[in-house]
């Protein structure tokens, strides 16, 4: 009699021959293990937070007095969505977004481009466009607080040197915008260069040496070539810098503190305002999870546009 060994059956492999089969128990039990810290950090740090937030938003809760307070339920939400101070900071936080995401976006592209061309001081260049993100921002306010200041700061001694009109810079609405989006511009700038320069070094170098046999100067090069295979990154760094131009906080309080009169309180400090100056730190919650559900909601409209329009390319 014949005794048939059953056999282990060989993962299936796509066309492409790549398994399709799960993997293996070792590597699944490792690849939970690797995780497993950055998942406890995530929970403790940013789950946690969020979810006793949503708790805090349904009660009276003050910063001044142990325990939650009486429930409210959603008179928080009520009253944030109907309150016009929360809708003003709104539109300071979105005004800010709009005067700083394009010039951070086409500065970081030029920059990046200009530095990759260079031949001699690349590594200087690149150095010198970064270095302003590592510096505190408490520092930088100081700084451009010390150049803003009327008859002795350096701008309006410069300005005023020329025979240019010097705007006040912390005294006016305007010119305390102006101020703020000259500091971000200098100070957040390095990000999205140091994402350009990275995808610019992953741009084949015979595609510019065939371009440059069939005739193309640099700027032909750029506009037909750079710039085109640079429209992933591009979306990337414009979806991130909403983002990030959306929560100003820290350059707008140390620099204007809101002022003058709130008339540059972004939303962040608007609920700071509330949570820590007012102790209504239920109401507080509330308005950050309210702010919290549009920052969702720009990334998720985001991610539906590009997903389409991957699709549509394809």
């Amino acid at each position: 009699m014949t005794t048939v060994v059953p056999t282990r059956p060989a993962p299936t492999a796509s066309a492409a021959g790549v398994p399709t089969g799960r993997p293996p128990r070792s590597e699944r039990r490792a690849g939970v293990l690797l995780t497993a810290p950055f998942l406890v950090i995530y929970l403790v740090f940013l789950v946690g937070p969020l979810l006793v937030g949503v708790v805090l938003s349904f009660f009276n809760t003050t910063t001044v007095k142990s325990g939650l307070g009486e429930w409210v339920g959603l008179s928080n939400y009520a009253e944030v969505v109907t309150d016009p101070q929360f809708w003003d900071a709104m539109w300071h936080s979105v005004l800010f977004t709009l005067l700083t995401t394009p010039p951070l976006v086409v500065l970081a592209l030029a920059g990046a481009i200009l530095a990759s061309r260079v031949r001699r001081g690349r590594v200087f260049y690149r150095l010198a466009f970064f270095a302003p993100y590592v510096v505190p921002s408490s520092v930088v306010a100081l700084i451009f607080l010390w150049m803003y200041t009327p008859e002795i700061g350096l701008v309006p001694k410069v300005l005023g040197a020329v025979g240019l009109p010097v705007p006040d810079f912390l005294g006016s609405t305007s010119g305390g915008w102006t101020a703020v989006t000259l500091m971000t511009l200098w100070w957040t700038f390095g990000f999205n260069f140091v994402l350009y320069t990275a995808a610019i070094q992953d741009v084949p170098p015979d595609v510019y040496e065939a371009a440059a046999i069939d005739g193309a100067g640099p700027w032909q090069q750029i506009r037909h070539i750079t710039v085109p295979l640079l429209g992933r990154t591009t979306s990337l760094v414009l979806i991130l810098q909403i983002l990030a131009s959306l929560k100003v906080f820290d350059q707008i309080y140390l620099l204007l503190a809101g002022g003058p009169d709130q008339s540059t309180r972004p939303v962040i400090e608007y609920i700071y305002d509330t949570g820590f100056t007012s102790y209504r730190g239920g109401y507080g919650a509330a308005a950050t999870i309210v702010y919290f559900v549009v920052i969702v909601a720009v990334s998720a409209a985001w991610y539906g546009l590009r997903r389409r329009a991957t699709g549509t390319a394809a």
